[in-house]
């Protein structure tokens, strides 16, 4: 298998489908190769984006069953910027055509990206106004710090009832906020705690320290042409420390080794040696489509996402197919992991914005 990924590799890195591409390839029982192609190398800290979900609802899940929190407790309890809430009467309705929120945002709502905000897959005022005030979600660093962007966020109006429609994004980065003001302290504090620092992810944080700079590699996109155009820099820029504003709203860096760790507790089901991190019945809940058939619209996501998948809480899920079972997400630098009902798992990172090339690598190491 080692020289079979190996090949896959090194032959999408000559393709250019990125730079450098690394593997990480374990299971439960505690395998883990760590595979490299081109010029990313093993140890590279990457900005792994919404590989940062599955790591939000893990520290959300800890703390209820700490019994620290409720998935049905309204969080406006913790964040009244989000009580009263309005919705527009469609979400193609002018900002001012609202109705009042039948029923208060909650924390499964956040998990389940069913909040009422989200990312706007077709032009309208909402979308405008998401443009207009920086909170609309792309694959470049966030503008605002946390409250600022929860403010702007805010003064806008749901998409949808909450629970009544499925949005991607912004209710993890809610969740992020929300978290460090249940716990009462620094969200980074909190993850390393519960999660951090009991699975030895020493390399993730929401940045890179400076002494470490040398280890983050550059993010490119592709230009019209297909060409790589290089984004952020290597060794500077945005995920650098000191961060330049309260990133509790923001996304993860991580490394192989790292998010490896991660996956492998997930895969042991919740447990880290002897410790349990995800009680199994919460795991269990997690890695199951909590979507209801209904709100899987053509305009929820992307063309085809819910073909044999479901949502659970912060990964997808295959409901059908030779995977069925098959839980994970990707981050939109063209990063990937995927956990197996065997036990098995996999990470496949590069630092190139995701498109159909990434999809192709990641279609290959299925």
């Amino acid at each position: 298998m080692t020289t079979e990924l190996q090949e896959i590799l090194d032959r999408h890195v000559a393709n250019g489908t990125a730079p450098g591409i690394v593997v990480a390839d374990g299971d439960a029982a505690g395998r883990l190769e760590i595979l490299s192609s081109g010029d990313l190398q093993p140890d590279a800290i990457v900005r792994i984006q919404s590989m940062t979900k599955p790591v939000l609802a893990v520290a959300t899940l800890r703390l209820v069953q700490d019994g620290r929190l409720d998935l049905d407790a309204p969080v406006q309890q913790w964040m009244p910027e989000l009580a009263d809430r309005r919705v527009l009467r469609t979400p193609q309705s002018a900002l001012d055509d609202v109705v009042p929120a039948e029923a208060p945002i909650t924390v499964r709502h956040l998990l389940t990206n069913t909040s009422g905000y989200g990312m706007t897959t077709a032009p309208g005022p909402l979308q405008d106004a998401m443009v207009h005030n920086r909170t609309q979600a792309g694959q470049d660093p966030v503008e605002l710090g946390a409250q600022d962007w929860l403010d702007a966020l805010a003064d806008l109006p749901l998409m949808f009832q909450p629970g009544a429609g499925w949005r991607y994004h912004h209710s993890f980065g809610i969740l992020g906020i929300l978290l460090g003001r249940i716990a009462d302290r620094p969200l980074p504090d909190l993850l390393a705690d519960e999660i951090f620092d009991p699975l030895g992810m020493t390399d993730t944080g929401h940045s890179v320290p400076r002494q470490d700079a040398h280890r983050l590699p550059a993010a490119y996109r592709r230009d019209g042409a297909g060409a790589l155009v290089e984004m952020e820099p290597a060794g500077d820029g945005f995920y650098v420390a000191p961060a330049p504003f309260d990133l509790s709203h923001a996304e993860l860096v991580s490394t192989a080794t790292d998010y490896a760790a991660f996956a492998r507790m997930l895969a042991s089901g919740g447990r880290a040696g002897d410790r349990v991190i995800v009680q199994p019945a919460l795991l269990e809940q997690m890695r199951t489509d909590r979507v209801p058939a209904q709100l899987k619209t053509p305009d929820s996501f992307f063309p085809g996402f819910w073909d044999g998948m479901g949502w659970g809480y912060g990964v997808a899920v295959q409901t059908a197919g030779p995977h069925q079972g098959r839980y994970g997400w990707s981050g939109g630098l063209g990063t990937d992991v995927y956990v197996d009902l065997d036990g098995s798992f996999r990470v496949i990172l590069t630092q190139v914005e995701m498109g159909a090339e990434a999809m192709a690598l990641f279609a290959e190491l299925a």
